[in-house]
Formats: C-alpha cells, structure tokens, sequence
C-alpha cells in the first residue's frame, strides 16, 4: 500500500490545522518551555512527513519499508542490501527526502551562522564603547534609554545601559539579569535558528510562520519563568515596564521589546501553576510527535 496520500494528509493537518488551535490554546502560555518543545516537534513531524511522502512518490508501488531499509543502507547503517544496481526511481526515492530534510538543515545552520557573525561583530563594537562592570558581570553600555539584552553564543555578553543600572534597584537588576541568563543558558538562539531555517524552507506554510513568531515569544516567557523562580512578581514585572521601550539589536534578547506589555500581563495575572502530570504529557508529546509520520506511513500489521 502506498502511503504518500496518508502522509500528505497528515502534513495538511499539521501544517495548516494544528498551528491555529495551538494559537487558540491558552495552555502554552502557562507553560512555555513545554509548548515551545511542540512547536519544534511540529516542525519536525512535518519535515519528515514531507521527506516521506517524497519518498513515497518516486516509488509508488514500494512498501515504505524497502525505502527507509534503502536510506539506512545509504547512510552506512544495517547489513549491505543484496539487491540489483538501483533504478532511477529507486534513487529518487532515496534523494528526495535527503534533500528535503538537507534542506532544512541547512537553512537553520545558515541563519546560525549568519546570526553569529552579527552577534560577533556587535561584541567588537562593545569591546570598543562599553565599559565591563566585575561586579554584576555585565558589560554596561552609555545610552539614554534603559534597557538589557543578551549575545548568546560563542563568548555570550549580558549589555545593559547605563540608564538602567542608575534606574533600577538591585533586586529589579537582578530579575533582569537572571531573565537574560536564562536566554544563554538555555541556548535559545539554536532554538530560533532551527525555526528560522524551517521557514525559510517552507516560507508560505502557516506552521512556519507561527512557529517562529510563537517560538520567539514562549522562550521569553521561559527566561521570565526561570527569572520568577529566584524573584517576585512584581519585581520582574516592574523591570520589565521600565525597560518596555528598548529594543534588542539582530541576534539578541531583550527583556523588554514588543513582547513586554503581553508577559507583563501575564505575569501579573492570575497564576495556576501546572500540574506535573500536565509538564510530563508535554513533554512525551514534544517526543512522540516526530515519530508520527512513520506510524501513518507504517501502521502496525502491515
């Protein structure tokens, strides 16, 4: 049985049907770090579900299994296959989902990489007008508007102003920077990365586009999370309205920005903390998600 209308079918529903119950969902602002582990399995789930039914196409009349035993073989894994020279479709069989899963791959190193050179480009001009302060750990930087931002990668900088350090008090300073600690410690921009990459690939397909704008929001309210764990509420929250009109150079996070009025609200709303149990569905649906394309394509019993 051929399985590509079936993985073609499941493709449709995650791409275009799950991203809007998901944005129409409450829960994933409860909890961030689970729902952004979703999005990502979406998009796995869907590059593979695409790979597959490629696969699928060019060899209408082979079982899947022959395929992936195919792939394997390709990749040096398994015992040899004992079979003839490969047909030209049975090559396309193994070329299309290669390319399709290089693809995305690619696109997520490049926009790593591209952003990298930003990040390091923005450390040398701070080397130049920044003035490391020991104390706080930070590099503080003179500018009028308060405000804090971290480089994550190879040689992470937190950057504050200077109007900031005058602005706020010690425990508001040390919300902010536990905010931003959490951004490098999480490595949050490999996580944007992959989004990024993914929607370059698929740039017109509704999971692209929302997974990399809800992506970007469920990691700051993450790092506000790991923030809130050491520090009050409304500690957090007034940092955050002091610093809502800074903005965060290409390749950095901000504790304020565009985001800042929506997780002040939410930090100052109602809160129910999840159960665990709910933290640990989560987390096995971010695991099985991506495996879901071979269960439509190779259900039991065949």
């Amino acid at each position: 049985m051929n399985a590509a209308p079936a993985l073609l079918g499941y493709a449709a529903v995650v791409g275009f049907a799950v991203p809007r119950l998901m944005t129409r969902s409450a829960w994933p602002y409860r909890t961030p770090a689970p729902a952004a582990a979703v999005w990502l399995a979406l998009t796995v789930s869907f590059t593979l579900a695409v790979a597959l039914a490629a696969s699928q196409l060019a060899t209408p009349t082979e079982h899947l299994h022959a395929g992936l035993l195919g792939l394997l073989h390709a990749c040096g894994l398994g015992a040899p296959a004992p079979a003839p020279s490969p047909s030209t479709a049975q090559r396309l069989a193994l070329a299309l989902p290669l390319a399709v899963v290089t693809a995305v791959v690619a696109a997520s190193l490049f926009h790593l990489a591209r952003t990298g050179l930003v990040r390091a480009r923005h450390r040398d001009r701070l080397d130049k007008v920044g003035v490391r302060c020991e104390r706080l750990r930070v590099t503080v930087l003179p500018h009028a508007t308060p405000g804090a931002y971290c480089l994550p990668g190879f040689r992470s900088r937190i950057v504050v102003s200077d109007a900031a350090v005058e602005l706020l008090t010690e425990e508001q300073m040390g919300a902010v920077l536990a905010h931003e600690r959490a951004h490098v410690s999480g490595r949050h921009h490999v996580l944007l990365a992959a989004a990024h990459g993914f929607a370059t690939v698929f740039p017109r397909l509704p999971l692209a586009r929302l997974a990399r704008e809800q992506l970007a929001v469920l990691l700051e309210m993450a790092a506000d999370d790991r923030a809130l764990r050491h520090h009050s509420r409304e500690v957090l929250a007034t940092a955050m309205y002091e610093m809502a009109a800074s903005r965060a150079p290409e390749g950095a996070f901000a504790v304020g920005g565009s985001t800042a009025l929506l997780r002040m609200s939410r930090v100052l709303g109602p809160h129910r903390t999840p159960h665990p149990a709910f933290r640990g569905s989560m987390a096995s649906l971010a695991l099985a998600v991506p495996l879901l394309p071979l269960l439509v394509a190779c259900p039991p019993g065949f």
